[in-house]
């Protein structure tokens, strides 16, 4: 008599468990490709919008810089109404509602609409990032390729490749492998992550980069010259709470006036378009008779390298006032871009301006403690904001500090977020 020592449904969990193993390999490789991807995309959509045109406006006559942001808000109106058939010129909430929404679909009329528009957006000099419509590139890109391979997903989140990309688009455009999977899987929730996509968003956002820098460089997006940067002080600790504190109170501003421009998207176009250019135009006047600067067009970089300067406090207020009224302004006027950007450059000049008061002799750190926590709560994120400035700077050693800075931060900030599309835990699927 033959005895069956293994139970049957040992051989059935062992056939389940090969098939998960395939799927998971399917799942990485896929991935891969999806990164490797949206890196070539983005470096190829970063070259026309600063190389290509961009370059041109900022070096131009000055009365380029005044008027061009505003022909880019009109050119975007036009090409989201007609290529975009009436997109709106949202990207990275597009991300969160289709993460959120698995019938939520990323068409591509709209995709093409929007990454046109985000080109006379951003090449023009409007005050937003680069970052929002990589992410949505490379979310819908990873949407697009899981739509049609159901046999090799069957089982699979639908999300898989739609965090994926977004990983990597976020990675390839700041050189930031790692922030690009943390903020991809923490932006859909307020204290949470999406931990099941974890190793797509690495693997993604790891071949990504790889392609990107391949085509331009690893050089770090900011460049310090504080060798004191890298290193703090048990003094600089209270500095840090004390700058999450203060950013925290912007972020919440800020995101009250972000909301808001989010509304007037709404109101006719024609007005709403004539009523930014103007509005633009005169931030811009203001930034060159205070500063002798454009700092209300473009990404906002150049505000960064202007802080390494010494200015005054005051100063450095209208600055960051200028800086988010130029955002919101662009936002208003269908502008197509991130905010991903202009919370780090309101988070480094509050930072400047604390480090004035608190460590005058060495302000570069604060700058960096100020990009983490306004990033941080702004966006809810303050895993993806500390990694950030660690991998954008290529200076670890604050991380200390910024992780206080950024909690601080996220504890005053309470519910308020940049975005309407974030989930809270209780609410996640």
């Amino acid at each position: 008599m033959n005895v069956r020592w293994r139970p049957s449904s040992f051989d059935i969990r062992t056939g389940e468990f090969r098939d998960l193993v395939r799927r998971s390999r399917e799942v990485v490789l896929l991935a891969a490709i999806t990164g490797a991807l949206t890196g070539l995309f983005v470096r190829f959509f970063e070259y026309i919008v600063v190389e290509v045109v961009y370059e041109r406006i900022v070096h131009g006559p000055l009365w380029v810089g005044a008027v061009a942001p505003g022909i880019g808000l009109m050119l975007s109106a036009i090409l989201l109404k007609t290529v975009g058939n009436g997109a709106s010129s949202a990207t990275s909430d597009e991300y969160l509602r289709a993460f959120h929404d698995p019938e939520y679909p990323l068409r591509h009329r709209a995709f093409v609409g929007r990454m046109a528009a985000s080109i006379t957006t951003l090449g023009s000099g409007g005050a937003m990032g680069l970052e929002g419509p990589s992410m949505y590139g490379g979310s819908a890109l990873g949407a697009m390729i899981q739509r049609r391979l159901p046999s090799a997903f069957r089982g699979v989140d639908h999300r898989t490749l739609l965090v994926a990309g977004a990983a990597a688009g976020v990675a390839a455009i700041f050189k930031a492998p790692a922030t690009g999977a943390i903020f991809a899987l923490e932006v859909p929730f307020r204290d949470q992550m999406a931990r099941r996509m974890l190793l797509p968003a690495l693997v993604a956002s790891a071949s990504g980069y790889l392609v990107f820098v391949a085509l331009s460089n690893t050089d770090p997006i900011f460049v310090f010259q504080s060798e004191r940067s890298a290193s703090f002080q048990y003094r600089d600790l209270a500095g840090a709470i004390l700058i999450g504190i203060f950013c925290a109170i912007g972020a919440r501003a800020f995101s009250r006036l972000i909301r808001y421009a989010k509304a007037v998207t709404y109101r006719p176009v024609a007005l709403r378009v004539f009523v930014s250019s103007i509005t633009l135009a005169v931030l811009f006047v203001i930034s060159r008779l205070l500063t002798g600067e454009s700092l209300t067009i473009g990404t906002g970089y150049e505000v960064i390298r202007w802080l390494s300067e010494e200015h005054a406090l005051w100063l450095l207020a209208v600055v960051f006032a200028l800086r988010c009224l130029a955002t919101a302004t662009t936002l208003a006027g269908g502008g197509v871009g991130g905010l991903f950007v202009p919370l780090v450059v309101a988070g480094a000049i509050v930072g400047r301006g604390v480090g004035d008061i608190v460590n005058p002799l060495d302000p570069t750190l604060y700058v960096l403690l100020g990009i983490a926590a306004f990033l941080g709560a702004g966006y809810r994120v303050p895993l993806a904001a500390v990694m950030f400035v660690a991998e954008a700077t290529g200076q670890p050693g604050f991380i200390v500090p910024a992780l206080f800075a950024a909690v601080a931060a996220e504890l005053v900030m309470g519910e308020q977020s940049i975005t309407t599309f974030q989930r809270s835990p209780d609410r996640a699927n």
